[in-house]
């Protein structure tokens, strides 16, 4: 149980290739392989955090990996939806989808090696399920048949909502960026 959240957090970076796999190949139902794989590997990001806070088992190493994962996973999913079926996913809007979590990693980044811990805001939380969301409409757009619009549609909200958080975060994070290196976070 002691390393149950680490395990789940290295289980979802597993998953990926398995998904990415998935989605590639000609056999019939791989969408939904590809969503339940996706969704699986979804859920062990809640389920890794939740377990870690709950059994106060927050580890360095779960603090890098989780992340980490979870972009992974999400670049992964959005990149081969671009391949797929670039006319409903365009490359723009997932490379600026990318481009924030980059960003916002690489604030955290400079915000750590100062001490400062940046930790998820609210904003980042609703971008996170927007993006499962869109991400999984997208996996199944071929089946939804009559409802295949909201594929499309969940793809600029998670575009809106994902740029708003990005812009949250470097405004509440400011101070970090603006203090010359080496300095003592101050609160």
């Amino acid at each position: 149980m002691k390393r149950l959240p680490n395990i789940l957090t290295v289980g979802r970076i597993l998953l990926v290739p398995i998904l990415v796999t998935v989605l590639f190949t000609k056999v019939e139902g791989k969408e939904w392989y590809g969503l339940a794989l996706f969704l699986g590997a979804a859920l062990t990001d809640f389920l890794d955090g939740f377990l870690a806070r709950r059994f106060q088992q927050v580890t360095r190493l779960g603090q890098l990996l989780d992340p980490a994962a979870d972009k992974i996973l999400m670049a992964s999913a959005y990149i081969s939806l671009v391949e797929l079926n670039p006319r409903v996913t365009p490359a723009w809007m997932v490379a600026v989808i990318l481009a924030r979590e980059f960003a916002v990693g690489a604030l955290r980044n400079v915000a750590a090696s100062d001490g400062h811990v940046i930790a998820a805001g609210w904003a980042g939380k609703v971008k996170t399920v927007v993006q499962v969301i869109s991400v999984s409409l997208l996996i199944v757009h071929a089946e939804l048949g009559e409802f295949r619009h909201l594929a499309p549609i969940s793809l600029w909200v998670a575009l809106v909502v994902t740029v708003f958080s990005g812009i949250e975060y470097f405004l509440r994070y400011r101070k970090v960026l603006s203090r010359p290196p080496g300095t003592a976070a101050v609160s």
